[in-house]
Formats: C-alpha cells, structure tokens, sequence
C-alpha cells in the first residue's frame, strides 16, 4: 500500500495534518444543515461568546462538548444544526471601546451616539473573525450559512416583539426603585451581575439628638456618607425602649434637618442600639419602608459616584473621599463615639469590578412572579420539562426561579437594543411599539438600551426565525436538543431562556442542559489575570493539536464538576494519538491496496480475530450508550483502553504472526479485520479527535467523502464471540503473569524459560494448546508443557489465574542465595527512604512552614516507599520458602 505509506509520515504532527482540512469541511458543506425530512432533526444553539475578546479555555471546553455531541448525532443519521453566533455584550463591549477611544484622547460623548455605534460595529467586526479563527482552529462543525448575532436585525425584530408583548401584558413596568448602580460604566445592573466580596469595613455607631432636647437616638451605619440623604429614624413598634418617641423628631447632624422617627416591624430589635437610620434613595429595605411612612428620597450622589448638591459642602468629592471627611467632621462633633471594625459582603459590578452603589432610579422592570410561576410548572411535566444534567442543577435552577425578584432591564448604555418605547415631547405620554409612531418628530425615543440577557434569553427560537412561527428552520429545528453550558450561568442565561422559550414559543427551548464546571489551574484555583494562571487555548493547539486539546477536555472530567487543567495530561493524549498514528500506519503499510468492497470477514478467524470483534461490538456498545448519557469521561476511558490495550498492544502484535507468516488466507482475513477495527475504532473517536481521524480514515478503504458524514458504528451481533473472548483472556493474562513473573526474577524476554501451564479442565488444555503459538510467540519458552496433571517442580515461581496455574521452574534461571542477597540490599535502601521522609515529616517546623501541596508530595512518598519496601519484603519470604 505504497500510496498510504507515502501520505501518512513516519512521525505524527498535528499541525499538518490539522492544516486545511477545515477549509475542506466546510467546502465540502459537511456541517450544513440539510433541511431534509428523511431524518430527524437535532439541535444546537451555540452559548454565544461576546464580542470582547478572545476565547478562553471554558469556551474551549463548551464548544468541544457541543461538537462532539453534533458529529456524532450527524453520524447517527440524524438531520443536524449546530448554529453559531455571538453576543453584542452591551456593557462589557461598550467598556472596551470606550477605553479604545480614551487612549485617542476622545469620549463617546465627542462622537455622539451614531458614531459610537459605528465605532462598535467596527469593533465587532474584528472581533467576529478571531472568534471564527478560534472555532476554526478548535475544528468545530458549524452551519456557517445560519450564524446570527445578538443585534442583526432579525434579533432585533425578536427583541421588540417579546418587550412589547410583555408590556402590553402588564409584566413589563417603569418605576422609580433602588436598583444597582455601576458608577464607574454609569448604568443599572440586575442582582445577578454583582459579585459580593467581603471587605474589612467598619460600624460607624452616632448619636442623633431629639429635636426637644430630651437626650438622643443611637444608630450605626456602614456607609455614613448617605446619612445625608436620611429622612428618618426607624424602630420596631414593640421596642419599650423607643416606644415613647414615636412620632418625635431628631435633628440631623451636619445637615441640621429635622426627621421623624417612624416605627416599622422591619426592624430587628435585638440587633445593634433597635434603632436604624433610613435612606430611602440609597437602601433597597429603606426605600420600602419609606414608602409604607411616606418617607422623602432624597439622592445624594451623581451617576459617576461623585456627591451631588444635596450633599452640600460635600458636592463634587468622591462617594469614598466623602466617607473620610464625613468621619472626620462626625467625630469633631463628638456625635460620632465609637468607629467597631467589621467584615461585611459588599456588592461589586460583575464587568467593571467596582464598588455597586444602590441608588434611586427610575428604570425598566420585567414583572417576574408569573413568568417564573410558568417556569416551575413546566417542571413538573414530566414529558415537557428541561432535564438537568446533573439532576441536581435542577434544584439550583427551581430554588433561584421560587425567590426571583423583578428583573431590572433597562442599561444606560448606547451599544444594545435600544427600548421600543417613546415619550411625547409636551404630554410626556408613554408609547410603546416595535416601530416608532407616524408623528416621530413629537416624540423622543427612550435614550437606553436593554440588558444583554434580554436578547441572548431569546437565543434558542430568535435564531431561528421567530417571530415569524412560520419559519422553515423555526418549524424543523426547534425546540432545540441540547444547551451545553456552565453552571455558572444558570440563573443568568439558563433560567431566562426557560421563561421565555415557555412564554413566546410554549414550549421548553431545549429538551436537555448538560452543565459543565469551570476551568481551574493544576493548583484548583480559578484562572484568572491577577494570579497570571491563565492558558490560551491556542497556544495548547500551537504545541499538541486540537485533538489533544479537545480529548482532554471532553474527557477530564463528569458532568458538572470543575476541571484541571494539567498541561501534562494533554502531553500524554498526544502521546496517545501518536500510539493511534503508528498503529494506523503499520495496519495500512500491511493492507497491501485492499480496497473497501475487498474487506472480508467471513475467512477462518483465529481467537485473536474473534476476540478484537467482540471487544469492538463492546466498545461501540458501552460507548454510543455513556455518550448518549453525556458521560464523556467515561467514554473516553474506554475508548483509550480499547485503543491502546486492546488493539495497539495485543491485537496489533498478535496479527504479526499470520502477516508475516505462509498462509495467506489467514493474511487475508487478517487485513481485513485490521481495516474493518481500525474503520470502526476512527468513528468512534472521531466527534473527540476529528482531525487525526479524517486523516487516517481517508488512508483506510473506505465509503464515502468523509468520515464527518460515515455512519456511525453500529454492534454486529454475528461478529461477538463469548468464548473466543474468555480464551483470549486468559492467554493475555498467561502472558502477563509470564512478564511478570519475569520482571520479578529479573529474567529478559529474550531468555528462554521452562513454562509449565496446568490447566483446571480437559477444555481449557485444549484451548490452550490450540493457541499454543501465541504463547510461545510471547513467552519465549525453551519447554512448553501443558496439561490438566503435570508435575510441579519444588523450586518454582507460580501465578494463579482464573482456569490455569503459571509454573516456572527456577533452577538455572536464578541464584536463589544472591537474589536474596539483591532484595536485602533493596529492603536496606528504602529504609533509609522511609526513615528520611518520615524525619520530614515529624518535624514540626517543616509541616508549619511547607506548602500543604509540599507535606502531600512527602506522604505520597512515604506511602509508595513503605509499600515498595514490603513487596521486596514478601519476595524475599517466598524465595526463602523455596
């Protein structure tokens, strides 16, 4: 077969082989979906990544899960979508191009909104095509002709549709709240985009006195600069300590207003002094009891987070410089007496990473409770509902849906969909559609945009037509099959798409949610810039392959559990895609031309033939129904034993025999099972490792353009033989004990042994006897004897296994009295090994100082010397015995 011998090198490289044969997938429009009623539909929409930069390891790992599961489908017959696209990002894209513009000395406010936007556009662009790069170089299995983006026009249609429905419905709302505010990006963020840190803050404990002059009231605050906005003082009814100054007044200090004290069940009266001071702009609880005793709201800050002028002598310093001078000036009032240090979460803004300020706003809200009541519903049908996997998630999910509160959507941004709703220039009449009113010029368009969520939650049915229900693609591939994503967006994506898919589409948008974790370093910490832990995915692809890349990956962890990445794992799936290339190469150097209609298994097998096309009816069996369960780590432990035990190391040398003997009907049947595993063994890996196994597989005889469009394997039942497999079995396990035995008594394979092999029945003489040449190809015995009742020699080494005793006579293999003497030496050694590490390890300035992963190393050690030691120890008791 000089042909394959000269289009697959000696040496496996990744990165020719992986060269161009994208471009030559999508030429060849293997990844289009084929609209053909025939089969049945699978769908997948990609999580889509944001236009803000490049992608990272997590996205590595999500749309490697995705292809796998896609190339697959599309191997079983079914008609497959995997639909790409990605997210305009509003905050996080809108942040990096106004950074861009500050390094040109500009703003957004110099260029206006109009050419912001075509600013981002641009942005987008460039973006867009190194996202593309990525998904190339990752060899992910795309329908091109369907790629969609959060902001084109038919997600804008989508987007305007659903707002004004819900609008109409009663369930979208504007109101005056406290919501949370980035200062630093100066817009409104949902609950689920701020991150709460703990911080070493402060209790700042003040006494406001009584208008009367009577005494005063204790408070504590851990933002004194928003005292300036209080307009009153809070305690419970029942408190007995307060209840006669209900109603009474106390002066502000600084501001010298005068404020009611109002009693509210709200407060704890066991916390603190019972007393609390209200703020009702800058303080979610406060705002509410505000409103129950009609409390004023008075804003003290700006936007940026700057004070405002109803901070008075404090206007324009900084919200945390004012916090300083207010302090100062509080304690030279003496109405400031003790400052108690205090560890407290502080909310910060998920994409800019400053310090969220609750603030009054007016703002757009999505009325939750019965949107999230649908949800929960949908759960309990069965047939109907969104299976987590894990099941678990789906607690996660329901816990989060059961305690949602209204969803604020509405961003003060530019970059988005900008609100369908317009203001009448003298009326202030609110008009709300999906285009603006005939008289446009009398009204003025509502300035901000919507939350990114509100779009992507759309995803699964926006991308495909709708609202237009009478799409072709909307009718044929929704709802979706899969989402593929981490947990740490179920309640910012997964939970939104499930409300909305129910409500616009009726329907579950996907019938499954494989959840995965997060990428960690080796270390188990989360990567990030600040430890300087992160890896490009591109730079692993660079040095070992996508497909090493890809089976770490896929493989490296269950379903939503975390994953480390470990640098050395991806060196040695390399190592096994190049065992996969050699083995390739050596079975199709040994085809001799045959071609796909010469492949032949109907010849006399011997056990070895047997015995591969049972394991291969195994592997495909246990392999098609883990994937089916999303168990891919699973599936990749069996497939690298398969491939690497099974067929690489026993069935590949085991075929040698009858290729490089006489018999050339043997020869025959022989290539043809080697073509007929190896054909079969590519499918299987190949949604894991596309590139390798096009490679090869476009060597092999094969059917077909690609093996993207082969047919995935399928178990042959005519082709099993239990028998066949139990006797090779054993014969493997003969010749492992052999080596064994071997390596024990330090005696070379090329040596020839006396091997005695006393079997339990008359069968398994036979069998053994008829597979006598493996044993002697893989043993090396000078004597063979096999027998139900043969003599035992009294000094032997024996292995017992399952229907055969291992007998090998040691006279004139080795010198009982010096191996003795060798394995005293050895016991001696690592003593001494024990002795230094357990030293180590009883010193307690060492187990103090040294790294927990250090003092883990040393016991590891400990452990694997200690056991070392009483294996040599045993050896040298059975040698005594002899």
């Amino acid at each position: 077969m000089e042909d394959n011998h000269i289009s697959m090198p000696t040496k496996y490289d990744p990165q020719s082989i992986e060269k161009g044969r994208y471009d030559w997938w999508l030429q060849g429009e293997f990844f289009k979906a084929q609209s053909d009623d025939s089969k049945e539909p699978y769908t997948i929409v990609i999580p889509p990544p944001n236009v803000t930069g490049k992608l990272h390891l997590g996205h590595a790992w999500d749309t490697t899960l995705q292809d796998i599961l896609t190339r697959m489908k599309r191997m079983q017959g079914y008609d497959v979508l995997w639909l790409p696209g990605m997210d305009h990002a509003g905050i996080a894209t809108q942040a990096k191009v106004e950074e861009k513009l500050r390094n040109e000395g500009k703003s957004r406010y110099d260029l206006g909104r109009e050419n912001f936007l075509k600013e981002t556009w641009k942005w987008k662009e460039e973006y867009a095509s190194h996202i593309r790069e990525q998904w190339a170089k990752l060899g992910l299995g795309l329908d091109y002709s369907r790629e969609r983006f959060t902001l084109d026009e038919g997600l804008s249609k989508a987007v305007n549709e659903v707002f004004v429905t819900l609008y109409n419905k009663g369930l979208i709302y504007r109101g005056e709240y406290i919501i949370n505010w980035d200062p630093s990006t100066k817009t409104a963020l949902s609950d689920i985009e701020v991150i709460y840190k703990d911080v070493q803050g402060a209790f700042y404990h003040m006494k406001y006195p009584l208008a009367d002059g009577s005494g005063y009231i204790e408070i504590a605050t851990t933002r004194p600069e928003t005292m300036l906005g209080d307009s009153g003082v809070a305690v419970h009814p029942e408190d007995e300590r307060y209840k006669h100054l209900i109603g009474k007044t106390v002066i502000l200090p600084i501001v010298g207003r005068e404020i009611p004290i109002v009693a509210d069940d709200y407060v704890e009266m066991d916390f603190g002094s019972g007393a609390v001071k209200m703020t009702p702009a800058h303080d979610p609880n406060d705002f509410e009891v505000g409103n129950r005793h009609n409390l004023e709201r008075i804003l003290v800050m700006n936007e940026d987070g700057t004070m405002n002028k109803n901070a008075g002598k404090y206007e324009g310093m900084d919200r945390f410089e004012c916090r300083k001078q207010i302090v100062k000036d509080l304690q030279e009032l003496g109405v400031l007496f003790k400052i108690e240090e205090h560890m407290h979460s502080v909310g910060h803004s998920e994409r800019s990473g400053a310090v969220v300020e609750p603030y009054l706003s007016t703002q757009w809200f999505v009325k939750m409770k019965p949107l999230a009541e649908e949800a929960i519903a949908l759960q309990a049908k069965e047939d109907e509902k969104v299976n987590f996997v894990p099941e678990r998630f789906e607690n996660t999910y329901l816990r989060w849906m059961e305690n949602i509160r209204d969803w604020c959507i509405s961003r003060q941004l530019w970059w988005g969909h900008r609100i369908p709703a317009w203001y009448h220039k003298e009326t202030g009449e609110v008009y709300v559609g999906t285009e603006a009113p005939a008289d446009a010029e009398n009204w003025k368009q509502d300035n901000d945009v919507l939350d990114t969520w509100f779009s992507s939650a759309l995803w699964p049915f926006s991308t495909l037509g709708w609202p237009d229900t009478d799409s072709d693609d909307f009718k044929r591939y929704y709802p979706t099959a899969a989402l593929v994503t981490g947990y740490d967006i179920i309640f910012f994506w997964v939970s939104r798409m499930i409300f909305q898919g129910r409500q616009f589409t009726h329907q579950r948008p996907f019938k499954d949610v494989l959840i995965h974790g997060l990428v960690r370093d080796s270390e188990g910490r989360k990567m990030s810039k600040s430890l300087g832990n992160g890896i490009d995915p591109m730079e692993v692809i660079d040095k070992y392959g996508a497909d090493s890349l890809r089976y770490f990956l896929s493989t490296g962890s269950a379903p939503g559990q975390d994953l480390r990445f470990s640098i050395e794992k991806v060196e040695s799936i390399w190592n096994f895609s190049n065992k996969i290339w050699n083995a390739s190469r050596f079975a199709l150097m040994n085809m001799n031309g045959m071609t796909y209609d010469e492949i032949d298994l109907s010849g006399e097998k011997s056990v070895a033939d047997k015995w591969i096309l049972t394991r291969l009816n195994e592997t495909i069996e246990t392999v098609t129904r883990l994937a089916d369960k999303y168990e891919f780590g699973e599936v990749g432990r069996v497939l690298y034993n398969f491939i690497w035990d099974d067929f690489c190391d026993w069935y590949i040398e085991m075929a040698k025999l009858p290729l490089y003997g006489e018999d050339e009907a043997a020869k025959k049947t022989t290539r043809s099972i080697l073509a007929y595993v190896l054909d079969h063994t590519m499918r299987l890996l190949h949604p894991f490792m596309p590139f390798i196994t096009e490679e090869i597989w476009q060597n092999l005889p094969h059917k077909g353009e690609s093996i993207t469009i082969a047919a995935w394997p399928t178990v042959k039942p005519e082709l099993s033989d239990e028998k066949a497999a139990e006797d090779m079995k054993m014969l493997v396990e003969i010749i492992r004990s052999v080596r064994n035995i071997r390596s024990e008594v330090n005696t070379p394979l090329s040596k020839k042994i006396n091997l005695i092999l006393k079997a339990k029945d008359e069968a398994i003489e036979a069998s053994l006897k008829e597979n006598s040449g493996y044993i002697e190809r893989f043993c090396n015995p000078e004597q063979l004897t096999i027998g139900t009742d043969v003599e035992e020699p009294s000094q032997a080494m024996t292995a017992v296994i399952t229907g055969v005793e291992v007998v090998i006579p040691l006279v004139g293999l080795i010198n009982v009295e010096e191996e003795i003497k060798r394995l005293e030496k050895e016991v001696e050694k690592l003593n001494k090994e024990v002795e230094r590490v357990q030293k180590k390890l009883s010193n307690e300035g060492f187990v103090k100082k040294a790294p927990e992963k250090v003092i883990e190393e040393e016991r590891a050690k400990e452990k694997d010397y200690s056991e070392k030691r009483e294996a040599v120890l045993r050896r040298i008791q059975e040698l005594q015995q002899l």
